[in-house]
Formats: C-alpha cells, structure tokens, sequence
C-alpha cells in the first residue's frame, strides 16, 4: 500500500484570481501588439515604393513636400537654411527601408556635402535644414537613384537618411563644380 502525503492548497481570493486573468490579458495583449508591428514592418517594406511613401505619409508629424520627399523634423534648428549653391556640413546615415546602412559619416566628423552634387531628394532635403536641426528623410526612387542600381543600393530603392546640419556656407569660389562628391552620394 503506497502512501501519499497531501499537501493542503490554500483557496485562492477572488482577487488573486482576477489579477491573473489580467497579467494573461496584458501577455496575451502585449504578444499580440508585437506580432501586428512586426507584420506592419515586413508589409511595408514589401511595398512598391509608391506604396510605401504614401502609407509612410500617413504616419503622425511626417510632411511630404511637392516633389514627393518626406521627412520628419526630430530637432528643430534655428535660422536660416541653404540654398542649392551652398555646401553643408553634416552628420548622416542612409539605409535602405529594411534598415540596412548603406552609408553613414563617421561619428564626430561632419561630412562637406556640395548641395549641388548629391542626388536630387538629397539637396532639396538640406534646404530644409536650418543649424542645429536633425530630420529624418524619405526619398522615393525618382529623387534618388532611380532605375540605377548603385554599390549597394537596389534600383527603385526608397533611401532613409538621418541627418544633422551643423553648418553651411557658400560654394568656395574658383571651384569648378565645388568639391568632389562625397561616398555613396
């Protein structure tokens, strides 16, 4: 004959039970909001880029200008901005929309970038720039590259670039075309 030891289980309060009702809600929420941003982020970036700009469009403090370039202020900047003749000092990281880097400057060393050599979106995103502003910009293939593919960058690419303005100044004169074109730009 075997013998079993019972070990008594104390009741459980009506409120120990609904508190575990509500903890399996939250897990049961918070699982379930994972699994929605993580699907969105995979749709979108399985869009056409047409597609994608416009859904992009939608989301809360972005702006869209006539050409169709997005962008979002992150931290607005005082004064005036550069024009198309000027050269601007900056800080940048350009990805693709699946996240992945194609180009970057080097923390701590701002990067000379001749507004009139870089791609189209690339220049008219600066010139919403004023010092000390950091935005974030969408360019749609027509104010990038295109059809070209180029080093890593597919054809037709949506380009994201995070971008600080530290400073500009106008094209240094006697430079036919200004300064040579920076990497990846």
């Amino acid at each position: 004959m075997s013998e079993v030891t019972a070990v008594p289980l104390r009741p459980v309060g009506k409120s120990g039970v609904v508190a575990l009702w509500i903890g399996v809600a939250a897990l049961v929420g918070v699982g379930s909001f994972g699994a929605w941003a993580a699907s969105r982020k995979v749709v979108m970036m399985s869009m056409p880029p047409a597609e994608f700009m416009a859904a992009n469009a939608k989301h809360h403090g972005i702006k869209t200008t006539a050409s169709g370039l997005e962008y979002e202020v992150l931290k607005p900047g005082t004064g005036a901005t550069p024009t198309l003749a000027d050269v601007a000092l900056v800080d940048y990281k350009g990805t693709l929309i699946s996240g992945a880097q194609f180009d970057a400057s080097k923390p701590g060393s701002p990067v000379a970038m001749p507004l009139g050599q870089v791609v189209p979106g690339f220049a008219e995103a600066l010139t919403l720039m004023p010092k000390g502003s950091r935005y974030r910009f969408w360019l749609p293939p027509q104010l990038a590259y295109g059809e070209r593919e180029t080093g890593p960058i597919p054809a037709n690419s949506v380009l994201v670039f995070e971008v600080t303005m530290h400073e500009f100044m106008p094209m240094p004169q006697g430079m036919p075309g200004g300064m040579p074109q920076q990497p990846g730009m």
